[in-house]
């Protein structure tokens, strides 16, 4: 049996307890050190988790760590994860990669040039649900996918979240927020993307916040708050999107796929489990039984360790996420251009989890 991996965490937010918490269930790694702006939230998580406070310098000086993962705001993830490569360790982020192509690529080249791995989350596509979906499709279940929807919706964070100035900040938005999880999704379900066509507005210039800890704060939007327009998948399936913070109130599916010869619904991508439901042409919508574990946040991180010790692809890459980042920041392209905007990137689809596993499991 190899040694654990040991790893490091920056960034001890609320998003935090979930990485923690999913280090405890696998013995690949382990979790020597956080490090966060505030050394009172690394000491707090530190104490809660058993690891050691330190700080980012401390961390990124430290030769046992081999990967830290980076859970520091959008705007910083690329300036932190460059550092990161720097001090000649592997990273994992969260999402997205960064918030333009431009700079994400920074970070990209810099892993080719240190021979060093991005990892990237979303990695909610590993779970049961898109695993699942992704089986169903790739056996023919609805026959050569030829359409689908992509739905998110609703009226922003104003109204209820502690902190609702940074969703209308660079780097947030409805597409960088929620996009991640909806395109990795059909990334992973039908490969690489071709090109994107979409319009993009916002509804309001100034948002009021009435949730108690900051009600009456005044929040200038910054970004896109309504995001719709098509992605054409390399495969010919061509997908309807939405992505909004302007809506009160609708009806629409998470993700479905239309194909030749039926439909499938894809469970909420925010999510690992789900139901996955398929009708065949003519028929009624059945269940499609989950054929594999749910797992949850983490398992990404988990996969990146045993693949590097293995010297296989890890599944949520830093390839995936910077064609991912590629899709989404091509709406509001598309729409300041009014033309069609075409991928520069062409990715394999990540492997598909073997069938087998039992939770936390990535190899067999």
């Amino acid at each position: 049996m190899q040694d654990k991996m040991k790893i490091g965490i920056i960034g001890c937010g609320s998003i935090s307890g979930a990485y923690f918490g999913g280090a405890t269930n696998t013995d690949v790694l382990e979790i020597k050190s956080c490090a966060d702006i505030r050394m009172e939230a690394a000491k707090s998580a530190a104490e809660r988790y058993g690891c050691q406070a330190v700080t980012v310098d401390e961390m990124l000086a430290d030769p046992e760590i081999e990967l830290v993962v980076n859970l520091t705001i959008p705007r910083a993830h690329v300036e932190v994860g460059m550092n990161v490569l720097e001090a000649g360790k592997h990273v994992y982020s969260e999402k997205p990669l960064g918030v333009s192509t431009e700079e994400a690529k920074k970070m990209v080249d810099l892993a080719k040039e240190k021979e060093l791995r991005i990892g990237s989350a979303p990695d909610t596509f590993m779970g049961a649900g898109g695993q699942t979906s992704r089986k169903a499709v790739s056996e023919g279940a609805v026959g050569k996918p030829i359409a689908g929807t992509a739905f998110m919706c609703g009226h922003g964070h104003e109204s209820w979240h502690p902190n609702p100035a940074f969703y209308y900040d660079i780097g947030g938005g409805p597409m960088l927020d929620m996009g991640p999880y909806y395109v990795t999704a059909l990334v992973n379900i039908l490969g690489p993307a071709k090109r994107v066509a979409g319009v993009t507005t916002k509804a309001f210039e100034e948002r009021i916040a009435t949730s108690e800890a900051v009600k009456g704060l005044q929040i200038p939007v910054k970004v896109s708050t309504h995001l719709a327009g098509t992605i054409e998948f390399v495969n010919g399936a061509v997908i309807t999107m939405i992505m909004s913070f302007d809506m009160w109130r609708h009806g629409l599916p998470c993700i479905e796929i239309y194909g030749t010869e039926g439909s499938i619904k894809v469970p909420d991508p925010n999510g690992f489990g789900g139901a996955v439901r398929v009708a065949e042409e003519r028929g009624d919508w059945q269940d499609v039984p989950l054929a594999f574990p749910n797992n949850a946040r983490m398992i990404g991180v988990i996969d990146m360790t045993q693949a590097i010790r293995s010297n296989r692809p890890h599944r949520a890459s830093g390839e995936l996420a910077y064609h991912v980042l590629e899709i989404m920041t091509a709406f509001d392209k598309s729409s300041e251009s009014g033309e069609h905007v075409y991928m520069e990137t062409l990715i394999e689809q990540p492997a598909p989890m073997p069938l087998g596993l039992k939770e936390w499991e990535v190899e067999e």
